[in-house]
């Protein structure tokens, strides 16, 4: 293995880990604390409890997913990327509806300062998450000769 692969392997690694410490903190966040969540939350959307409480739970199982060696459960860091990814899809019509709707949370509003970023960042998560399941490559992928 080349030092660029060694240094390839770590670098995924740590976003990797990255990404499952950020889900699982949102997950906790979700379950503990689910406020927030219901208050962005579109109206049309049913049972909002229940969903900010299974969203919060998605989260906590990707990011341990994400965490499971392959050799103990092959495959389930690849599923774990394929479900975080579209759960990050799946939330993205909370994310506009914050936005667009400047809804308060704990009586405060955002500026877009706020939310042009959040809303920006959102398809990188869902990307972040496909690289960190090895679901897909780029810009991880082997060199070619």
């Amino acid at each position: 293995m080349e030092q660029t692969d060694r240094r390839d392997g770590r670098t995924r690694c740590f976003f990797r880990i990255l990404l499952a410490l950020i889900y699982l903190l949102a997950g906790v966040a979700h379950i503990r604390s689910p406020s927030g969540f219901l208050q962005i939350t579109p109206d049309w959307i049913p049972c909002p409890q229940q969903v900010v409480l299974w969203t919060g739970i998605a989260e906590i199982a990707g990011a341990i997913g994400l965490l499971v060696p392959p050799r103990v459960i092959p495959h389930m860091r690849h599923a774990a990327g394929i479900g975080l990814a579209l759960y990050a899809l799946c939330v993205y019509p909370a994310n506009i509806n914050h936005a667009v709707n400047n809804l308060a949370i704990g009586g405060e509003t955002a500026s877009w300062l706020y939310h042009a970023p959040r809303l920006a960042f959102q398809p990188i998560f869902i990307w972040w998450a496909l690289i960190a399941g090895g679901v897909v490559d780029w810009p991880f992928r082997p060199k070619q000769p």
